[in-house]
């Protein structure tokens, strides 16, 4: 009966061992993901960002000059 109670409540058990070290693995997993992701969103913002002074700057030049003779 004790070796029935110490499975039951203290005891090791592989099968659940294995899977605390399966979810452990694939939290590390989606860590490191998140990271790359973040870094690419980042880096995505920052052209966008670029992008839109480079337009802003266009629309200026443009708007600037005189208008064409017709």
């Amino acid at each position: 009966m004790a070796k029935a109670l110490l499975g039951h409540i203290g005891g090791t058990d592989p099968r659940m061992a294995a899977e605390m070290r399966r979810l452990q693995q694939r939290v590390r997993d989606l860590e490191d993901q998140l990271v790359r992701v973040q870094a690419e969103n980042d880096s995505l913002a920052a052209a966008v960002q670029t992008a839109s002074l480079d337009h802003e700057l266009f629309a200026t030049t443009v708007a600037e000059r005189e208008p064409a003779l017709t």
